[in-house]
């Protein structure tokens, strides 16, 4: 699913030293941000940027608006916070706010603790003895301060009113990454290595698993509306197999709309529905035959992070997937918010409607690790480079989705592309196209991209012939509220007809008796047009030229041709393809490929020359030696075997040479009287 993302404005686009914008608390108008990797606190208030912590009196402003959201800034001094050589390898990664109103943070580094804000200053209230990382801040009633740590998977409880910290839990993972307190004042945690959302209670910290995912790290947690909770599950390994913009997962139909909820993105009184029609599915069409390609199609990847629901009952549910690493959550209007790696994304999620869109992408920053909600605003903290970027409620003037590349296996004629859509009279919908042979976007022999159409009925790609074609879609809205809505598109293309193709043929006896003299004749064909294909078994005595038919329009990969009805010799079998099925007369192909030589032996061997010598022995006993020559015109002799006065026992006789190995074998028999 595809839509306009929010109106963008960078607030704060670079500040020297950081990396990475950790963590983000909104308090009536004023931003407070974690960093690293120094351990820097800066609050952003009116426009302007300073150093909350450590303590630093200078103060720089951050006017860096940029005119378009992802427009490459040139150095300005007047937007970077100068960093003196102080608290390097430190970093903020978790932040919060109290009941009293006062911000809490987090330091990791070589000497962990907790900080408060005390008069304007943060000051250290609480050191951990066992950690190193605080990963994690959750708040519990009005005293109470849970930190998740790392190295050795650690839960501490801080009393603000007292001023005491204690071990709360020691699970057996190696970092608590995320918490959260629930309205029945439960304490949740997720973790890094088994992947663990723990439900602990607070007063009696007993300990119950609520879910084990199969993704090693549970990175954030947030409560619904509804009290249900949702989980991000990840793991590094899924930057391994990113590939792709963003699609919808194909869902199977999508719930029933409740009476009163949401309406879709872009709905308004007046609008247009462009729908594709019902095709055959058929991704390899030909020349006359042109197919419809679905092209916006998501499909669950092989490795993906996960966000689950666990209800109030524990029964989890899976509302989003995607092949990216999951840094952050947060909570607007009952959609999930949630901030990715490596490719700068942004994505809302409704789990009502179990849609999901893209509503930012930076061209610039690898990862968005840090969101926070304030009313209809949304603000975004990125990594390499860190930019504090605030959402608004409007959406963009004008967006662009640009695919994947389309291959057609072949050089191929594009046709038309066609959306299933929803379109408000305020917005626009245009697409641009372009092709090339080579299968890299980069490619300098790629076509240039075609004009803008709008996208009224299906429109005509006006990209040249090539194997790969790539589209633009480009969103437009006038008014700032409404959005176009694409679900789905599809792109026709056509390509020649190409000759079907047979790969192997192999000809083989069968074993068994009842079938003596038949040869099994078993080929492996294709089509690149993925045309039906019937075939035609000929064959013909070696030497010759003239091929006879045995069967004609088989629909199998194998035949059975008997050899018994045919002379002795040495036979080639030829496999014709024909695509004539789902071709004219004028355009149908054929392939063949012929066998290997077999031999058609029906003849048995025969005694080509015998005689017989009589000896006698002492005690008047004689015995009998057979000279004989056996042969065959066409087979090895495999085996001669004899018996004497019809007796039932056969017994074997052996060559002179002692192997089988000719056509011609001589054999010596000696028989005792």
């Amino acid at each position: 699913m595809l839509e306009l993302g929010r109106s963008s404005e960078v607030l704060v686009k670079e500040v020297e030293k950081v990396w990475s914008l950790n963590s983000l608390v909104v308090d009536r108008g004023t931003i407070y941000i974690g960093t690293s990797p120094n351990g820097c606190i800066y609050k952003y208030s009116s426009g302007i940027l300073t150093k909350v912590y450590p303590e630093e009196s200078q103060e720089r402003a951050a006017d860096a608006i940029l005119s378009e959201p992802n427009e490459v800034a040139e150095p300005n001094d007047a937007n970077s916070v100068k960093t003196e050589n102080y608290l390097t390898n430190e970093h903020i990664f978790s932040m919060g706010k109290d009941s009293s109103g006062r911000l809490l943070a987090g330091v990791s580094g070589d000497k962990c603790r907790l900080l408060r804000e005390e008069s304007g200053k943060m000051v250290t209230v609480f050191e951990p003895n066992d950690a190193k990382y605080i990963f994690a801040v959750a708040f519990r009633g009005k005293s109470e301060v849970y930190l998740g740590t790392g190295p050795k998977g650690k839960i501490y409880r801080f009393d603000s009113s007292t001023g005491k910290g204690e071990l709360f839990y020691d699970s057996q993972d190696k970092n608590i990454l995320s918490l959260a307190v629930g309205a029945d004042g439960y304490v949740y945690a997720g973790s890094d290595s088994r992947g663990l959302i723990y439900k602990i209670d607070a007063q009696t910290k007993n300990v119950d698993v609520l879910y084990d995912s199969e993704q090693p790290e549970v990175t954030a947690l947030i409560f619904g509306a509804g009290g249900e909770l949702y989980a991000a599950a990840t793991s590094a390994q899924v930057v391994e197999t990113q590939n792709k913009f963003a699609s919808q997962l194909p869902l199977g139909g999508k719930p029933e709309t409740k009476a009163g909820g949401k309406p879709i993105a872009g709905g308004s009184s007046g609008q247009r529905k462009l729908q594709i029609p019902n095709t055959k599915d058929n991704t390899a069409a030909k020349e006359g035959a042109a197919a419809l390609m679905p092209s916006m199609k998501g499909r669950k990847p092989d490795k993906a992070s996960y966000i689950y629901k666990v209800t109030k009952e524990g029964y989890v549910t899976e509302v989003f997937s995607e092949n990216a690493v999951l840094f952050c959550l947060a909570g607007q209007k009952g959609e999930i918010i949630v901030g990715t790696g490596n490719n700068g994304q942004l994505y809302r999620v409704d789990p009502s409607m179990e849609d999901q869109a893209i509503i930012y992408e930076d061209k610039q920053a690898s990862q968005i690790t840090a969101a926070a909600v304030s009313g209809d605003d949304l603000y975004i903290g990125t990594a390499n480079p860190a930019k504090l970027i605030k959402l608004g409620s409007r959406m963009s003037s004008r967006g662009s989705y640009i695919s994947e590349l389309i291959d057609a296996s072949q050089p191929a004629r594009w046709g038309k592309l066609q959306i299933e859509a929803d379109i408000p009279d305020q917005c626009r919908v245009l697409a641009a196209s372009r092709s090339g042979n080579v299968n890299d976007v980069n490619d300098p022999t790629f076509s240039k991209w075609t004009d803008e159409m709008e996208i009224s009925e299906p429109i005509q790609l006006q990209c040249p012939n090539g194997r790969f074609c790539q589209y633009k879609l480009v969103f437009e809205s006038s008014d700032g509220k409404s959005s176009p809505l694409v679900r789905e598109v599809a792109v026709a293309h056509s390509v020649p007809n190409l000759a079907p193709k047979v790969e192997g043929v192999t000809v083989t006896r069968f074993p068994t008796p009842d079938k003596m003299g038949v040869f099994k004749v078993g080929f492996k064909s294709e089509d690149a047009n993925k045309d039906k294909l019937i075939y035609k078994i000929s064959f013909r005595k070696t030497g010759r030229t003239k091929w006879i038919e045995a069967k004609d329009e088989l629909e199998e990969d194998s035949y059975d041709w008997d050899g018994r009805t045919v002379e002795d010799g040495r036979y080639e079998v030829r496999v014709e393809a024909s695509d004539e099925r789902d071709n004219t007369a004028k355009t149908k192909l054929t392939g063949s490929r012929i066998s290997d030589p077999v031999v058609v032996d029906n003849t048995a061997p025969y005694v080509k020359k015998v005689s017989i010598r009589k000896g006698k022995k002492a005690e008047g006993k004689s015995d009998v030696t057979m000279l004989l020559t056996v042969r065959d015109d066409l087979s090895i002799i495999g085996k001669v075997n004899y018996t004497i006065d019809s007796n039932s026992q056969w017994k074997g006789a052996v060559p002179e040479d002692l192997v089988y190995d000719s056509m011609e074998e001589d054999f010596t028999i000696r028989i005792e009287g």
